[in-house]
């Protein structure tokens, strides 16, 4: 089965045939080239999403990423991630491998069907010479004969006439000779050129076409067997990656089955537990007694002539109830003016009935925060250093994790004055290394640094030994349900310690351990009084009126001039000052602010 032999009248048709089949090679590497880019934007979006969802460094989203659900959704993405760069894998090497190759071999292609079909031209145009050759050949050789025989005729002609003088008869004779000469000439130029035709078609038909034809053959095949194996590279190709994307895939199901309900709801414990006992039984309030007393036995009636039960003062409640209050609801301030029986040291006052429990709900839901001091003002709420505000279980974890956090860094600059110490040893045995002078520095620094760290480790040791002591044992349920309502009648000394222990989600201490009560208050009172007020940065004009009527807002008159201590965080409020006592937050849109260190403002109010 030859080309050359078969299809030996078929030159044109073999041309298109090769065309189309170098058509079909681009069409192929314009699919991988589609293939490549569809599996790079698949592994761009498979990374995206995987980031999308990855957790926010310093987040709360970070802290929840310690259940092992979703400790098993970070390796789903973090082997996502993987998974799409198997898929940027695939891309380059069927760019590399099948592309690329296919793109130069397709040139080369090219190259040799035009070399081909050149050399075929070629032949064929020399075959045609030849063709035009024998056909003028035959034709002077036809004309030559058709003319000898004319001029034989007339020669016979003008011999047959007797009236022809000889002379006329010897010239037709003569010319009747080189006629026939001149045929016999073309009729031997004829045959040879005919030879010679027929030689050149045997050697086109039989030699040079099935060259021509056998090496297209050749390439066309090379074509096919090239397609064929660069198929099967693109399946290998795909192929070499399912051994890792199967491990993505077994690292996705190992992350499942390390998923942990028992541990995640133990977590859920250690997260939310705070330390707190169950409130205990609630006392009857009998309402009846007042009814039963004599008209005359109205020494404590009297008072309460409007029928309205007056809270309890003095008396300790069985339990505590605020666990079932919403968070972040302190308890309400106390009385403008406490009575000398509400002190902890004064005299009892008489005992008045309880209040409803309806009444103390009702008193928790509408109960505002009390600011002890505004210089303690922060945007978005202020935690305090010692996590006092915190469960007692909540507040040692957090101590405990902020003391090993200090005594990392501590280790690390411990070990830094270590490193600083030796590299003086050295260059105090070798002084061309360096000067041990131009060390005191930086290790007086390191050494402050690690005495302060120090200090502060003892402290936030100090507050975790405090709460240790503090956490309640099992055993101690009934001593540790103290009177929450009695502590709403006592004097600001008093409800200042427990605004730091209150029911936003921290513990109270018992109203009968007055010591530990006072010493409580004046800490807290130290706590503000000792902050010294924010310098002035700057001074600003009111555009407009504005009516501070919420907490932590100041009012501020058009045009009225005030100083700036703190500027716009971004959430469109800005700190003023009036006077010394008088500071808080207006609208941004409604001063204008002239920021200058040097301004005349810039000053400390003491």
């Amino acid at each position: 089965m030859s080309w050359g032999t078969e299809l030996w009248d078929q030159f044109d048709n073999l041309e298109k045939h090769t065309q189309w089949g170098i058509d079909i090679l681009e069409k192929y590497i314009k699919f991988v080239k589609e293939r490549t880019e569809i599996e790079l934007s698949y592994a761009k979006q498979l990374r995206n999403l995987s980031k999308k969802y990855q957790p926010k460094k310093n987040s709360k989203e970070e802290e929840e990423y310690r259940y092992t659900s979703c400790k098993a959704f970070l390796s789903t993405l973090n082997e996502m991630n993987d998974y799409a760069g198997q898929h940027e894998v695939i891309s380059e090497n069927m760019t590399a491998q099948i592309m690329v190759d296919l793109a130069r071999y397709v040139q080369e292609l090219k190259q040799e069907r035009k070399s081909n079909f050149h050399d075929g031209r070629k032949a064929q145009q020399h075959i045609e010479t030849c063709w035009k050759q024998l056909e003028a050949s035959k034709r002077r050789f036809e004309r030559d004969c058709k003319e000898a025989d004319r001029a034989q005729q007339y020669f016979e002609k003008m011999d047959a006439d007797i009236n022809v003088t000889k002379a006329d008869v010897e010239k037709a004779r003569q010319q009747a000779q080189l006629r026939h000469q001149m045929a016999e000439d073309s009729k031997a130029d004829y045959s040879s050129i005919l030879q010679k035709f027929n030689q050149e078609q045997h050697e086109y038909y039989h030699t040079h076409i099935p060259n021509i034809f056998q090496k297209i053959q050749e390439m066309e095949e090379r074509r096919i067997l090239r397609l064929g194996e660069s198929m099967k590279m693109y399946a290998e190709v795909d192929r070499q990656v399912i051994p890792i994307i199967g491990k993505c895939l077994d690292g996705i199901v190992k992350a499942a089955e390390s998923i942990d309900q028992k541990n995640d709801s133990q977590l859920v414990i250690e997260a939310f537990k705070s330390g707190f006992e169950p409130p205990g039984d609630i006392d009857f309030e009998d309402y009846s007694q007042p009814m039963q007393r004599a008209v005359s036995d109205h020494s404590l009636s009297s008072s309460r002539g409007d029928g309205k039960p007056e809270p309890k003062f003095g008396g300790r409640s069985k339990g505590k109830l605020w666990p079932f209050i919403k968070k972040n609801k302190p308890p309400p301030p106390p009385p403008a003016s406490a009575s000398p029986s509400a002190l902890p040291n004064g005299p009892q006052s008489p005992k008045q009935p309880k209040e409803p429990l309806s009444h103390r709900f009702n008193e928790f839901m509408i109960s505002k925060p009390k600011i002890h001091c505004f210089r303690s003002l922060k945007r978005g709420g202020a935690t305090p250093e010692d996590f006092s505000n915190l469960p007692p279980e909540q507040r040692r974890k957090k101590l405990q994790q902020k003391v090993d956090e200090l005594n990392k860094e501590m280790q690390k600059e411990v070990d830094q004055r270590d490193a600083i110490t030796k590299m003086k040893d050295v260059y105090l045995r070798n002084p061309q290394m360096g000067d041990p002078a131009s060390l005191d520095h930086k290790l007086a620094e390191v050494s402050h640094n690690i005495e302060k760290l120090r200090l502060e480790a003892q402290k936030f040791e100090a507050w975790l030994a405090e709460v240790e002591g503090r956490l309640p044992a099992r055993g101690d349920q009934a001593r540790r349900q103290s009177g929450l309502y009695d502590g709403q009648s006592a004097p600001a000394v008093n409800n200042c310690a427990q605004d730091r222990e209150s029911p936003d989600g921290s513990y109270t201490e018992e109203q009968s351990q007055e010591s530990e009560v006072k010493v409580l208050a004046a800490d807290f009172d130290d706590e503000f009084d000792d902050e010294e007020p924010l310098p002035a940065i700057g001074t600003c004009k009111a555009l407009y009126t504005f009516e501070g009527q919420n907490e932590g807002t100041i009012s501020v008159a058009e045009g009225e001039t005030l100083y700036v201590i703190e500027e716009d965080k971004g959430d469109g409020w800005t700190r003023i000052r009036r006077s010394e006592d008088e500071e808080g937050y207006v609208p941004t849109s409604y001063v204008e602010v002239y920021l200058d260190k040097n301004a005349k403002g810039a000053k400390t109010y003491i």
